[in-house]
């Protein structure tokens, strides 16, 4: 990648992150200004894009559970939504074909739909990264975005196999066959592979070969691969920390695939017209997404975070266009549309993400009256009771807190995990936990109400092993102005730093204090 094209995105990106906005809308910035100077993409920067994209969908394979994919409010919310907002575009554009202009002249129904369809899709890149930013990505309206997004991604790939010139070929009936017989090789090289360089080797190698470059082989998408082979070693303990050790090549590799869409089309003033107001329709999506969500229970609070993480466009609508125009069902010209009304969604969407809560604050009374008296049972809002103790996560470090603590403050100890299996676990083992994650407001409003009613928490214990949910915590216990001691874990020593700024009374560095742990625990042995 030529060096100057690495400065202008690093100084876009840098420029926004000062901003307050993700630095992946100064990336896509940097794009339109790169093709704006005569840079073209070329084949570097879309194996680069390519590479980002796969490794995306590998890694929300290695964390993603099932189990989120069947949940009614998963598929059946993302269905509806698919066909309701697939019919609401293509009438508007049909009425905006009456004008029989431009894009629009000899417009029919058929091309209506194509576009529509293209434009129900949201973007998997942008949510996930979005979300992994805020420390969102595991609470509650994180996984069923994500999850909805893989419904919507795996739509979208048997739309391209059914429209393909040629069938994928009878070797795609072996795929199975091939991914059962690699689990046990795969889940074996794990326990043998150590925890250094060698496991992100790995990574890559098990998305890219049996995963991307296998569907290549048998016909279909690549992308597919990397997230099927990430789902299929899902369940294997060391999969979390291989998805923890790709994470920043993810990232990196991503800052191409928001270059390409910048220098994919050079707009118009026509076509910049014409995207701009069809990217101000993602404000049908977002409506439509929420009213949906509250239908199937869920709290407004949920359905309102999941439906802003799906305010944008998807890049595989951009796939499905390219594939209706090269077979001559649509004007190239919409290409050119969708490729900018994506860009300007996220431009519109990350602004609208990162003051979420702020907003939500400020309509929260009218969303509330919008909720369903059916409520889904993981996702009601905690009541903590008496609790006298809160410990937030429920990892090793957690588990051993709960049960030290447990000791002087007994059944006035309430820890609290997202993970519904480790709560099914810890509730077995005799433990006061319930689901529920630091990103949940009404959770802390309930504190608040509990300070009120004189009936303070005396101590917070943040365990988790995620520092953007620790900061997220702290500043919700500033919010409702919180009286008691916090304590806190942490790693790299910029993020003691950041901890005690927020007014964390006691952090526990996970290195040094392991280290005096340790020493101690020899002493005894000792004496």
């Amino acid at each position: 990648m030529d060096p100057i094209w690495l400065t202008i995105a690093f100084v876009f990106g840098f420029v926004v992150r000062l901003v307050g906005l993700p630095p992946l809308v100064g990336y896509l910035i940097a794009g339109f200004v790169l093709n704006y100077m005569g840079a073209e993409s070329g084949a570097f920067v879309e194996t680069v894009s390519d590479l980002g994209v796969m490794l995306l969908l590998f890694t929300i394979g290695l964390k993603l559970k099932i189990k989120n994919l069947i949940r009614r409010e998963v598929y059946g919310g993302t269905i509806i939504h698919m066909t309701l907002i697939t019919l609401l575009f293509a009438g508007l554009l049909m009425l905006a074909g009456l004008c029989n202009i431009g894009p629009f002249e000899n417009f029919n129904v058929t091309q209506a739909l194509l576009i529509a369809f293209a434009l129900s899709f949201s973007s998997t890149v942008f949510a996930v990264k979005t979300l992994d930013d805020r420390g969102e990505s595991t609470s509650m309206h994180g996984t069923t975005a994500i999850a909805v997004l893989i419904i919507q991604d795996l739509l979208a790939v048997i739309f391209l196999v059914l429209t393909a010139e040629k069938l994928p070929s009878l070797w795609v009936f072996t795929v199975p066959v091939i991914l059962f017989l690699i689990k046990p090789v795969v889940f074996f090289i794990y326990r043998k592979i150590g925890h250094g360089e060698l496991l992100i080797l790995f990574g890559f190698f098990l998305a890219l070969i049996p995963g991307a470059e296998l569907f290549k082989f048998v016909g279909l998408k690549p992308d597919l691969g990397a997230l099927i082979m990430g789902i299929l070693i899902s369940g294997h303990p060391k999969s979390k920390e291989m998805a923890n050790l790709l994470m920043h090549f993810k990232d990196f590799f991503l800052i191409g695939f928001f270059l390409s869409i910048g220098l994919s089309v050079m707009p118009t003033l026509d076509i910049f017209i014409i995207s701009l107001f069809v990217a101000l329709a993602i404000n049908f999506k977002v409506i439509l997404y929420f009213l949906v969500f509250t239908r199937f229970g869920m709290r407004a609070l949920t359905s309102y975070f999941t439906s802003l993480s799906l305010a944008n466009y998807s890049e595989f609508g951009l796939i499905i266009t390219a594939v209706a125009a090269a077979n001559n069902w649509l004007p190239y010209e919409w290409l050119g549309i969708i490729a900018i009304s994506l860009s300007i969604s996220f431009v519109i969407s990350s602004p609208l993400n990162s003051y979420s809560h702020q907003i939500y604050n400020k309509i929260r009374s009218f969303l509330k009256r919008l909720e369903t008296k059916h409520r889904l049972v993981y996702d009601r809002t905690i009541d903590v009771e008496d609790a006298e103790v809160l410990i937030f996560g429920m990892g090793l470090l957690g588990t051993s807190a709960y049960d030290q603590l447990k000791e002087v403050y007994g059944q006035q100890v309430l820890a609290l995990d997202y993970n519904p299996d480790t709560v099914k676990y810890h509730r077995s083992m005799g433990r006061n936990v319930i689901q529920d994650d630091a990103t949940d407001i009404e959770f802390w409003e309930r504190v608040n109400e509990m300070q009120q009613e004189k009936r303070q928490v005396k101590l917070v214990v943040l365990c988790m092993d995620d520092q953007k949910s620790n900061v997220f915590a702290l500043k919700e216990l500033k919010t409702i102005d919180y009286q008691g001691r916090i304590a806190a874990t942490a790693k790299p020593d910029d993020d003691i730093a950041q901890l005690k700024k927020l007014g964390v009374d006691l952090v526990y560095n996970l290195y040094t204090e392991a280290g005096v742990g340790l020493a101690d625990h020899i002493c005894n042995k000792n004496k």
